[in-house]
């Protein structure tokens, strides 16, 4: 069985991540621990430091992606969760309904990967690789420092 080993972060689909910081970094006072365009999805991440979990800013950088048009259907808002695993590929499949495609990517340098079920309640689960002395030990696990 495949084991959750915790939250990596909580996705909010933003239309501009400059705008979003306003809020999350200023008035919020989390602070930007990463930021990072990548090419599929085009989309800018932007991780915010949440104590034990990030908050992860997503921003379409394609009109015409998915996420774009999500975003002109819902609006702005949480767009999905995401917990860190062993073994991305694994996790996918053993956690997706049978015959489902897998959907494969990446962030801050991970491997990840969405879930395809029915049973999530219509939340979007994402899976990421974990990584103990990055996502344990060097984590405070609370928010304003040591």
């Amino acid at each position: 069985m495949t084991q959750l080993r915790r939250l990596d972060h909580v996705a909010v689909l933003v239309r501009d991540t400059d705008a979003a910081l306003d809020f999350y970094a200023g008035r919020l006072g989390l602070a930007v621990a990463s930021s990072e365009e990548i090419s599929s999805p085009h989309v800018k991440l932007t991780y915010l430091d949440a104590g034990n979990a990030y908050l992860q800013l997503v921003e379409p950088l394609d009109d015409a992606s998915p996420l774009a048009r999500w975003l002109d259907e819902h609006g702005e808002g949480l767009h999905h969760i995401c917990f860190g695993v062993d073994d991305v590929e694994e996790a996918v499949a053993a956690l997706s309904d049978p015959g489902t495609e897998v959907v494969l990517g990446s962030g801050r340098g991970r491997p990840s990967g969405f879930l395809s079920s029915e049973a999530a309640g219509g939340v979007l689960v994402e899976v990421t690789g974990f990584d103990r002395s990055d996502d344990v030990a060097a984590q405070p696990g609370f928010l304003g420092g040591p």
